[in-house]
């Protein structure tokens, strides 16, 4: 499932017959309109995403909730009467190629509005074209490390605040007061660390280290040695693929988890449970805007997975970690917007969207916080048990995200 090597000819084949997308150029993709208005032209959803690359996996997840969401507002009449068209572009998890293919959402198919991105340093890369010279709406769905501010690009994913602040004492009570903090080098986790390395000292624990290793590293023995000969208790960790599977594998060899040792990731979801074999991760603790135990006790989780699998049966699912809640939500957030604005220039849906609510979404409702463009959400922390999630901690209603 993280087949990195996912050849374009075996995806375009695969993406094309699930979805009725017509590919109009390498790596884009429009699912037109399903009725036509005579007076007024579809309303043009773009979606920039990596549907090729090491995350493709999230990706093309993203991809298939923008066409499940937009088939639905499409089957209930549209929007302001006016059917949804939607423009999907690969950002193929490259910058360069990203910034091209962005371009072309918004200089040739003049979307009304763009979401996607999943790693920080593709949002840094893509929210010029789009927000300042495109003039488009930005719509970012992926927990990420915050501090984004920029005017007309909203954010519907976790932030640090919502992912630390209830979940490190958890982590403190049922692991331990030692923390190392080993990281992939990028924004991403260098910001993630500083509001984590707060929290960690405000209640009481300690960070033994805190490391920074290239993208595609996969010998941690050092690291693993430092971890055991510190008698660390908590490994709060942001590697992410391709280093995150063998740097768990090593650490389990080493008996870290044999020895009382607890595991933390804040981006692992059900899509990331199948990197590791399940022992090489047991106890693993997460803390997300959605985990798919939920649909258990929540009827909204389990009609929206329910529809997400009938559509995408398949190795892409539905994940919070992967940003299909984000995508979710920020499409949900919009067409409240849209409706509230009555019209769809940049200008009225930002306003309007700068304090848009919707009632039930992926984990529970939702509601943008007026003038900072981030999203309240309900939280919950979850731990690893046999490759499955359990759910061990919630939020007491929406939890907001300090940010702007």
């Amino acid at each position: 499932m993280f087949d990195t090597q996912i050849s374009r000819r075996r995806f375009l084949s695969n993406f094309a017959f699930a979805s009725g997308a017509v590919a109009t150029g390498v790596g884009s993709w429009v699912i037109p309109a399903p009725w036509a208005n005579a007076a007024e032209a579809p309303i043009k959803v773009g979606i920039a995403t990596d549907l090729t690359g090491p995350i493709a996996y999230a990706g093309n997840a993203d991809a298939n909730v923008a066409k499940m969401v937009i088939k639905e507002i499409n089957a209930a009449g549209g929007l302001l009467g006016r059917p949804l068209e939607l423009y999907i572009e690969d950002t193929a998890s490259n910058e360069s190629v990203a910034v091209g293919n962005v371009r072309k959402l918004i200089q040739r198919d003049k979307v009304d509005m763009v979401l996607g991105g999943i790693t920080s340093s593709m949002r840094n890369a893509i929210k010029d074209p789009i927000v300042a010279r495109g003039k488009t709406l930005y719509i970012y769905p992926q927990l990420y490390e915050g501090k984004e501010c920029t005017p007309y690009l909203f954010c519907t994913g976790p932030t640090p605040a919502q992912q630390c602040d209830e979940f490190i004492p958890w982590l403190i009570k049922n692991g331990g007061k030692k923390f190392a903090l080993p990281s992939a080098n990028y924004v991403w986790p260098h910001t993630l660390n500083v509001y984590a390395r707060k929290v960690i000292e405000q209640n009481g624990g300690e960070v033994v280290f805190e490391e920074y290793y290239p993208l595609d590293q996969v010998d941690f023995s050092a690291t693993v040695n430092r971890i055991v000969s510190n008698k660390v208790d908590v490994v709060f960790n942001t590697v992410i693929p391709p280093g995150v599977g063998p740097f768990f594998k090593q650490l389990y060899e080493a008996g870290f988890l044999k020895n009382g040792g607890r595991l933390a990731c804040v981006y692992y979801d059900e899509n990331t449970l199948n990197i590791n074999q399940a022992a090489e991760i047991e106890g693993l603790a997460s803390c997300l805007d959605y985990f798919k135990v939920l649909t258990k006790e929540n009827p909204f989780d389990a009609k929206i997975q329910a529809a997400y699998e009938k559509d995408f049966p398949g190795n892409f699912l539905f994940a919070a970690g992967s940003a299909a809640t984000g995508t979710y939500r920020g499409l949900k957030l919009w067409e409240a917007a849209v409706k509230e604005a009555g019209k769809i220039d940049r200008e009225s849906v930002a306003a309007a969207l700068d304090h848009a609510k919707i009632a039930e979404g992926p984990g529970g409702p939702a509601e943008m916080v007026p003038g900072k463009r981030h999203c309240k959400m309900k939280m919950y922390t979850a731990v690893a048990k046999s490759g499955n999630y359990e759910i061990v901690g919630r939020s007491n209603g929406l939890v907001d995200p300090k940010e702007c």
